[in-house]
Formats: C-alpha cells, sequence, structure tokens
C-alpha cells in the first residue's frame, strides 16, 4: 500500500477511537438534559453546547494545526477532551446541568480537531485523490457511530449514578487515540502543495465556487443537526418507544453518514459533485415525507438514515469541492473558514431544536427543513460552471 494512504488508515482508526464521543453524547446528551435541566425546553442544550465548542474550536484548531503542525495539535486537544468527560461525569455526581453543559462545549472544542483529519488525510496524497482519503476519515465514522452509544449503555450502570461510566469509558478511548497518533508522521512528499501567501479574505470569498463549497456543508449540518437532536425526545420522551430502540435509531443513522463513503471513487464518477449535491437535498426530501406519515420504530430509522445518506452526499461533495477553490498556502484559512461556518450554524440548528422539539409536531419540525433545502437548491442552481 501506499505510504500515503497507511497514514491515512492511521488517522482513520484514531479518529474512530476518539470521535465515539460525539455519537454517545449525541444519545444520551438531550436524555440527561430532560433530568438535570430546569426546564424540559433546555433537555438539548448540552448537545447544542458541544456543537458550539466545536464552532468555537476551529479557528484555534486551524492556527495550532499551522504553528504547532497537526500531530501536536491533535494530541493536545485530545487532553482537552480528556477533561471534558471528567467534567461530565463530576457534573452527573453532583446532579448539575450547568457543570454537565461545560463539559459538553468542551467535548465539542475537541471535536474541532478532530474535524480536521479529513483534511489532513488529504494532505498525504497527490490532490486527485484527495477525495479518496477523506472518505477513508469519514468511513471512520461507522466504528464511532457503533462504538458511541455501545460506550452509553455499557456505562449506564457502571456506576452508582447512571452515565457517569459512560464518560470514563470515552476517557480510555481518548487514551488509546493518543497512543495511535504517537505513530503518526505527517508525510513530506505533498508539501509543496501547500505553500505559499493567502490571499485576503475578500478576494478568496469572491469565488463562487468556495460560497458553493461552505454551503453544501452548511446546509447539510443544519438539517442533520436539527432532526438528530431532537430525534431522542421525540423517540423516546414523547413517542414512548424504548432506550435500546431510539439507540438503535441512532446508530444506524450515524452509520448511514458514513457507509455511503466506502462507494465515494464510484459515486463521484456517475454522479458528480453537483450530482452528489442534488442526490443529498433528494434524500432529505424523501425523509419529510416518510417522516409526515410514520412515527413508529421503523418509521424513525427509515427518516435518520435518509437523513444520514442525505447529510454525507452534501458534506462529501463539499469536502471534495473545497480544495479545487483556494490557492497554494490558503489550505488553513479556507478549511477555518468552512469549518467555522458549518458548525456554527450547526450549533443553532441543535440549540432551536430543543425548544421547537417542546413547542411543534414532529411533522412541523421536518417541514421547517424545507427552508434549508430550497436555500441549497437555489445555490445549487445558480452556479453554472461544471463541476
Amino acid at each position: 500500500m501506499d505510504n500515503g494512504f497507511k497514514t491515512v488508515w492511521l488517522l482513520a482508526l484514531a479518529n474512530a477511537v476518539a470521535m465515539s464521543g460525539t455519537p454517545m453524547m449525541m444519545l444520551i446528551g438531550a436524555i440527561i438534559g430532560t433530568e438535570l435541566a430546569p426546564s424540559a425546553r433546555w433537555a438539548t442544550l448540552p448537545i447544542a453546547l458541544m456543537v458550539i465548542g466545536t464552532a468555537l474550536g476551529v479557528i484555534p484548531a486551524a492556527r495550532g494545526m499551522a504553528r504547532l503542525g497537526r500531530k501536536w495539535t491533535f494530541l493536545i486537544f485530545l487532553l482537552i477532551g480528556i477533561g471534558a468527560c471528567a467534567v461530565a461525569s463530576t457534573a452527573l455526581y453532583q446532579q448539575s446541568f450547568s457543570l454537565f453543559c461545560l463539559g459538553a462545549l468542551i467535548l465539542g472544542v475537541t471535536n474541532a480537531a478532530l474535524q480536521q483529519a479529513r483534511f489532513a488525510a488529504m494532505e498525504c496524497v497527490p490532490l486527485e485523490k484527495g477525495p479518496t482519503a477523506a472518505s477513508i476519515i469519514m468511513c471512520a465514522g461507522i466504528v464511532a457511530a457503533f462504538l458511541g452509544p455501545e460506550l452509553a449503555l455499557l456505562g449506564q450502570n457502571l456506576t452508582s449514578v447512571p452515565y457517569a461510566g459512560s464518560f470514563m469509558l470515552a476517557i480510555g478511548c481518548f487514551v488509546c487515540a493518543g497512543l495511535l497518533l504517537s505513530f503518526y508522521r505527517p508525510p513530506r512528499q505533498f508539501a509543496h502543495q501547500h505553500q505559499g501567501e493567502a490571499r485576503p479574505w475578500t478576494a478568496m470569498l469572491a469565488n463562487p465556487a468556495l460560497i458553493l463549497a461552505v454551503a453544501s456543508g452548511a446546509i447539510a449540518y443544519v438539517v442533520m443537526s436539527f432532526i438528530m437532536t431532537a430525534t431522542p425526545i421525540s423517540m423516546h420522551v414523547h413517542h414512548g418507544h424504548s432506550l435500546e430502540d431510539t439507540k438503535w435509531v441512532i446508530q444506524s443513522h450515524i452509520a448511514a453518514m458514513f457507509l455511503p463513503s466506502l462507494l465515494t471513487a464510484w459515486l463521484f464518477k456517475a454522479l458528480s459533485i453537483r450530482g452528489l449535491m442534488a442526490m443529498g437535498l433528494v434524500c432529505y426530501g424523501a425523509m419529510i415525507v416518510i417522516g409526515l406519515f410514520d412515527v413508529s420504530v421503523l418509521g424513525f430509522w427509515g427518516q435518520l438514515v435518509l437523513l444520514g445518506v442525505g447529510w454525507n452526499f452534501l458534506f462529501v461533495a463539499g469536502t471534495a469541492l473545497l480544495p479545487t477553490t483556494y490557492r497554494e498556502g490558503e489550505q488553513y484559512r479556507a478549511q477555518a473558514l468552512n469549518d467555522s461556518v458549518v458548525f456554527s450554524i450547526q450549533a443553532a440548528a441543535s440549540l432551536s431544536a430543543g425548544l421547537a422539539i417542546t413547542l411543534l409536531s414532529w411533522q412541523s419540525l421536518l417541514l421547517l427543513c424545507l427552508v434549508p433545502i430550497g436555500v441549497m437548491l437555489v445555490a445549487l442552481a445558480s452556479y453554472r460552471r461544471p463541476i
């Protein structure tokens, strides 16, 4: 195997283990919030704060990688993740909602650096193989999709305080990821592709392809986060489905977010970037149609699987388009811009989901998603150049 792809697989393995804390929090964060929050409408605040933490951590992560390098920045942020889980576990012992929210916020900061792994992987290989490298990193999410919720349930009764043990298990995952990353050596063979002086922001943003790439990632996340954040409360609390069924739906959703990445090379060849974006929007539309008529366990499963596939198509397409929109030496700036916009919008969606699920029906929640879907349709139709 090419040495570049050996490094990509190492990054993927480390990311799979480290990212497990995110789906774990996605499953139990709102449930814990329902028990600890002073009001039910604040139940999803921990998840929203985790996403806010990701948005806040993007710029420090990008600057750290530019100055300290990818490896040391990853290791520093893994230490931050260990601290986040320790804070969350302590919060459960103290029954402190505010402290638990702080732990979720810090966990999100760690996620900001882990999200940069896809860019680190793309730098390990030639530009034309970049989408394949990014897809391998995203496939690591399949492992995290199942490992994270299992950690939540395994740790639920590990200690006298429910779910405190789950965060202790997550600490072990961060430690394992750090040990794996100790073998990571950023390759030098393609370093010449990333040298140069960055243009001003105004010049970079004048490129409509950059705007489309950012929009694709942002719309992918705003719909996905809005629906996924509300799903555990809607399924388990409002519709009375069991926690086991809710876990299965969330696991299936997160797996669906990453499984299509196994077919990335074929999908790009068959559909192109534009076609992949369009298919992502079709999946989102089909999700809404199912949700309007079926709120059974299988109905939720179908909706969340389509939500995951739609997210993958839009996000992978945006990620593949992004490296073609900037010049040498601008990668950290463009990547920071992309992730800052994406995760800021995702944070707003997560935060609003908690209020929306207390005021609106599940069907009304789904219909609200037509707004960002329409925005993306307009952006895609307005971009005339071949992609």
